[in-house]
């Protein structure tokens, strides 16, 4: 009894308090709608961020992680706060101002995306009434009902051709900025050519990205397209989360979306645990193709070589190599696609579809407070309309959830961008991530690697103290200085890696200085032959005047007649006849031979007239008095040559020599050509007499046989 009389008032208390809640209902309606809005924000946007990796985890993703170079530091991908970060840089880039045309897009988008949920809302109302209307047997409410959906169709299905149309002018628009600012800076050239030539120091000065082609045409192509629908599929379903259960809300009653809410949190927590990290095996996925994609462009490059050594056999075998660790990764998130998918599917679909049938059945099998009995048809309605409701906040719900794999998608595809563009950047700093040679950690190299020299404009060329390191750290010279004034042509020599290439690189603005000073023009007033030529897509026109347009030449206030006597000073004015004038495009250089080629880079610096021309064996494969000719037009235009070559015809053409002992030192001097070639000659002659010395040397003991053999007789 004492027992009973202390649960009185308890009880008591529970009534009162059920009749207080009763009375003010629909202010405590409100409260929960309002904390459904903030739940549903908050929750999303803390859902957005990395789940900790458990660690297990840990050990098999790492085995899994991108690297960006030999030395094989990973590249975080996750959907974390520097997955934002790195965001948030590129959309400033897309995305440049409020004005701007993809901001307008984007608004569209929005409004589109807005309009689309207010006619689900009204579709979904109409559909409880076009059942209800057939459970009442009443026709002509029926046939009012149809007629609305009908018309109710022209809409929804504008906006959702819309919806499709913008999204992809949207991609469109961002792969557009991006791209232009990518080319931008991967091809442009800073104020003094210092900075510029990325496209050069990314494939020789640093490890971190080798297949820039994938990068700039393929990366930025899907980075584009998924963060176009990255925000239709996360704005919208959002949104629809939002209105839809505010409406089943009203329907049902704020308690049963309340419990509703805790058991699919319940089940998308384990979802979200049991989802793998499907951004790093996008950018994986982005890498292997890379790397398959840059083995067939080398087979291509390097076909005449291959062809010549019959290496076919080790290229296929390379080939397969990449193709099979490439396949091995995708069938591996194949798989985990797939096992991921039947379980998402169970949860979302199956799981919370029999949650939202429960909570249809409440005002079926509980009487609201506040709400008078209704009829059949009414309920019927009721029932068909929360169930539309209930399926579009599910299939929303589920959008949501879905759209963790494609942020993580989208992550993946972000730090592929994010590196390119930082890469970019740090290279144009200076900064390069190259991996170097075993020596380069040795004291002495390891201070000239820290050193950074000064670079001076000038007309003429001075080196005071500069040493010539390599990418990879190699210091083939430790000092190196000599000065050559204009019309003081230089001839250099070598054995073959002793630095002759390298001093070329440092004159181009292409290599960065160790230290020392470097006195020259800009690199605009360099123009360098090789031994083989590159030569442009484009028109016979094109290949002499490259890297300007015709309306550069005409600009310049040079005529085709021009051109042709250019090309008749190294014997190549007939082509334009053979090959069918100036404006025929062919690929040069298949259509043209070694030496011709030469003659056409000739050509072009005869066009250009530049202060100095490095040239790099450019006359090995022309006639010695062609070379004559050429070397001598070069002079008459007031260009200085700086000359690779061990042709002893060349050197009666230069003044000055500056010759390499492959060991690190070197030897800058005057060049006496006819001292040097009689030298030349008399080592010849002697070197042709020692060879014949073991010849007498065998005569003589012959001679001496037979002199013996004599006497004896």
């Amino acid at each position: 009894m004492a027992l009973l009389s202390t649960l009185r008032p308890t009880k008591a208390h529970v009534a009162k308090a059920a009749q207080f809640y009763v009375a003010h209902r629909p202010i405590f309606q409100r409260g929960l709608n309002v904390a459904f809005i903030l739940y549903v924000l908050g929750t999303t946007y803390s859902s957005l961020l990395s789940r900790p990796k458990k660690p297990s985890d840990k050990g098999k993703e790492k085995a899994l992680e991108p690297t960006t170079g030999d030395n094989k530091k990973p590249h975080r991908v996750a959907v974390d706060a520097v997955f934002y970060q790195r965001l948030s840089t590129i959309l400033r880039i897309v995305i440049p101002s409020i004005r701007s045309k993809e901001a307008l897009l984007l608004f569209m988008h929005s409004s589109l995306l807005i309009f689309r949920t207010v006619i689900s809302l009204y579709v979904a109302a109409l559909d409880g009434k076009i059942v209800a209307s057939l459970v009442r047997a009443q026709p002509l409410q029926f046939l009012l009902n149809i007629l609305k959906w009908l018309l109710v169709a022209i809409p929804a299905t504008w906006t959702n051709s819309w919806l499709s149309y913008v999204q992809n002018k949207l991609a469109l628009a961002y792969r557009t900025r991006l791209t232009d600012e990518v080319v931008k800076q991967y091809l442009g050239d800073g104020a003094n050519g210092q900075n510029g030539k990325v496209y050069y120091k990314m494939a020789n000065l640093d490890d971190r990205i080798k297949n820039p082609d994938q990068m700039i045409t393929h990366d930025i192509q899907r980075f584009s397209t998924h963060l176009a629908a990255i925000y239709a599929n996360l704005a919208k379903p959002v949104l629809d989360v939002i209105l839809y259960n505010y409406q089943l809300s009203q329907n049902v009653g704020a308690e049963g979306l309340l419990v509703l809410t805790v058991l699919v949190q319940g089940s998308a927590m384990l979802l979200r645990a049991l989802t793998p990290p499907f951004g790093l095996y996008t950018a994986l996925s982005a890498q292997l193709s890379g790397a398959f994609r840059h083995t067939h462009s080398r087979l291509a490059e390097f076909s005449e070589e291959i062809a010549f050594f019959g290496g076919e056999e080790t290229e296929k075998l390379l080939i397969e190599r990449e193709y099979a660790g490439l396949v091995k990764h995708e069938s591996n998130v194949l798989t985990r696609r797939w096992w991921h998918g039947c379980v998402e599917e169970g949860i979302v679909k199956w799981l919370w579809g029999s949650f939202g049938l429960c909570i249809c059945a409440i005002p079926v099998f509980f009487r609201i407070p506040g709400v008078h009995s209704i009829d059949l048809g009414s309920r019927t309605e009721g029932f068909v309309t929360n169930r539309r409701l209930l399926l579009s906040s599910s299939d929303a719900f589920g959008r949501v959830m879905y759209s963790y794999k494609d942020l993580s998608e989208l992550a993946g595809y972000t730090a592929r961008v994010a590196l390119l563009l930082d890469t970019m950047s740090d290279v144009r700093k200076g900064k390069f991530d190259k991996a170097l040679v075993s020596s380069a950690s040795t004291e002495e190299h390891a201070k000239i690697l820290r050193g950074r020299g000064q670079i001076i404009e000038s007309d003429e060329i001075q080196f005071e103290n500069v040493p010539i390191v390599t990418p990879n750290g190699d210091v083939l010279v430790k000092s190196l200085s000599f000065y050559v004034k204009p019309g003081q042509h230089l001839l250099i020599v070598g054995p073959n890696g002793c630095g002759k290439s390298s001093l070329f690189r440092i004159l181009g603005g292409l290599w960065p200085v160790y230290g020392g000073i470097v006195r020259k023009p800009p690199a605009s007033q360099f123009i360098l032959i090789p031994q083989r030529p590159y030569l442009s897509l484009g028109t016979l026109r094109d290949q002499v005047i490259y890297p300007d347009s015709k309306a550069d030449m005409e600009a310049n206030g040079v005529t085709d007649e021009e051109l042709l006597s250019i090309l008749a000073v190294v014997q190549m004015d007939h082509i334009v006849e053979r090959e069918g004038g100036w404006d025929v495009s062919r690929e040069w250089r298949e259509a043209l031979s070694g030496g011709d080629q030469q003659k056409i880079a000739w050509a072009r610096l005869f066009y250009h007239k530049p202060k100095y021309a490095v040239l790099d064996e450019a006359t090995s494969l022309v006639p010695p008095e062609m070379e004559g000719m050429m070397m001598d037009h070069a002079t008459e235009l007031g260009i200085t040559l700086l000359t690779v070559s061990h042709r002893p015809s060349l050197w009666k053409y230069h003044s000055m020599i500056l010759q390499y002992d492959g060991q690190g030192g070197y030897v800058f001097t005057k060049l006496d050509a006819d001292k040097r070639l009689a030298l030349q000659q008399e080592k010849e002659a002697l070197e042709a007499k020692l060879l014949e010395v073991p010849k007498m040397k065998a005569r003589l003991e012959e001679l001496y046989a037979a002199a013996e053999a004599e006497r004896s007789a």
